[in-house]
């Protein structure tokens, strides 16, 4: 019997929820296992020596991070696809992933997030509130007006949901339970983008085991 696909990982991590969601775009069954990477044993080490979530487990491999996954899925279960099939597109769609995994992740993870909910409701230590403020007011709008010159008025950035889509909406979704929502009225397109984004049947099917 066939190993069934297995995701190791938090429903609450920016990372594991772009591969589920992928995983629900392309309609492959799976398990989830909500390991917290930071509590993990030595078992976890073995199955991502960078001790990164998400991990994926299945009859023919086991990987780790976010983006091999995802490529990964996209190899096996080629329709529907979540890469665009222009080259310059699909090129475009990756840097976007990567600008969203690396700069995004940064602020929106590490400098919100974890100063927000993750230090004082998971280690009960203190915010620092001066990180929560620059983040606020320098960072964060920094990567907005970036947003605002990509995205499209409407619609998807390359028609049909997609990879680049994906990746930069999933932090907004971390970003909401630390209470931040996007200005409209400073960035309209990319409030309008990442409203359209997370209303997406993939994302909505993922909504009720993260709240």
């Amino acid at each position: 019997m066939a190993t069934p696909t297995r995701i190791i990982g938090s429903y609450l991590s920016p990372y594991v929820r772009k591969a589920l969601v992928v995983l629900e775009l392309k309609g492959v069954a799976y398990e989830i296992d909500p390991i917290v990477p930071f509590l993990g044993d030595d078992r976890f080490s073995q199955l991502s020596p960078l001790r990164r979530v998400p991990v994926l487990i299945d009859d023919a491999v086991t990987l780790s991070d976010s983006s091999v996954i995802c490529q990964y899925l996209e190899d096996r279960y080629p329709t529907p696809a979540v890469y665009p099939a222009a080259i310059a597109d699909r090129a475009r769609a990756r840097w976007l992933e990567e600008y969203a995994d690396t700069r995004m992740g940064e602020v929106f993870i590490w400098r919100l997030f974890n100063e927000v909910a993750i230090k004082p409701f998971v280690w009960g230590g203190a915010t620092d509130a001066a990180v929560v403020e620059k983040t606020l007011n320098e960072e964060i709008p920094e990567i907005l007006t970036y947003l605002e010159s990509q995205v499209p008025a409407e619609g998807f950035l390359f028609g049909a949901l997609s990879i680049a889509d994906i990746s930069l909406a999933v932090f907004f979704r971390n970003a909401a339970f630390a209470r931040f929502q996007v200005d409209a009225a400073g960035w309209p397109r990319t409030a309008a983008f990442i409203a359209s984004v997370l209303a997406s049947e993939p994302f909505q099917r993922l909504k009720p085991y993260e709240d």
